[in-house]
């Protein structure tokens, strides 16, 4: 996975409570076997609507999304992550989130931040009026701000998630930091038990 410093950009308010994943991430695109390329389906029924903000030309190819509470409530789906990084999304700025969504999401990148819901609705608002305005979101000091720094929050987010982001690891990532024991317990390991050699691993190494 990439390395997660920060997004700078526009941002799409979706000013919508409770969207849950069968929502962002419809049953029918569930049968794909790739993780990637669901990107054009995510919000698809919405999507039919011409009014919905993300088919606002001035929001499209926004990289932060502002949501309202408990988004990425609902079933387990990963899809619905994948969907909306697929789609260009890199932060997701909202007073809460479903719990899963929000661990999916920092296994793939997908930056997801609390704010209280006072400090959502002035950014809604500012953004619905100001399409074109920019955020800032500095994941080392753990800051939001408006491009012209007029206005700024702290926003709190997990060591060990941060540690993640910042290096670019995922799973896969972090169990190949762990090259060296593996390869020396492997050296050990009876032939009788199945194999798991590095090598094996690193044929899922990704970029």
């Amino acid at each position: 996975m990439r390395k997660v410093t920060g997004v700078q950009g526009r941002a799409v308010p979706l000013n919508k409570a409770d969207v849950d994943t069968d929502q962002i991430m419809p049953k029918q695109f569930l049968k794909r076997i790739e993780r990637s390329g669901f990107g054009p389906y995510a919000f698809y029924d919405w999507k039919k609507d011409p009014d919905f903000v993300m088919n606002v030309p001035a929001y499209q190819g926004a990289p932060i999304m502002l949501a309202q509470q408990n988004f990425g409530c609902g079933s387990s789906r990963e899809h619905a992550v994948w969907g909306l990084e697929d789609s260009g999304v890199e932060a997701i700025i909202a007073p809460s989130f479903g719990d899963i969504f929000r661990n999916n999401s920092s296994k793939v990148g997908l930056l997801t931040i609390v704010l209280p819901q006072d400090d959502i609705d002035y950014l809604m608002a500012r953004h619905e009026e100001l399409p074109t305005a920019e955020l800032v979101v500095n994941v080392e000091a753990q800051t939001v701000a408006v491009a012209d720094g007029s206005w700024s929050r702290t926003f709190e987010i997990d060591p060990f998630v941060k540690h993640r982001l910042l290096n670019g690891l995922d799973d896969i990532g972090l169990t190949l930091q762990h090259g060296d024991d593996i390869a020396k317990f492997e050296e050990t390991r009876t032939e009788l038990k199945p194999d798991t050699k590095l090598a094996a691993l690193n044929s899922l190494k990704v970029g």
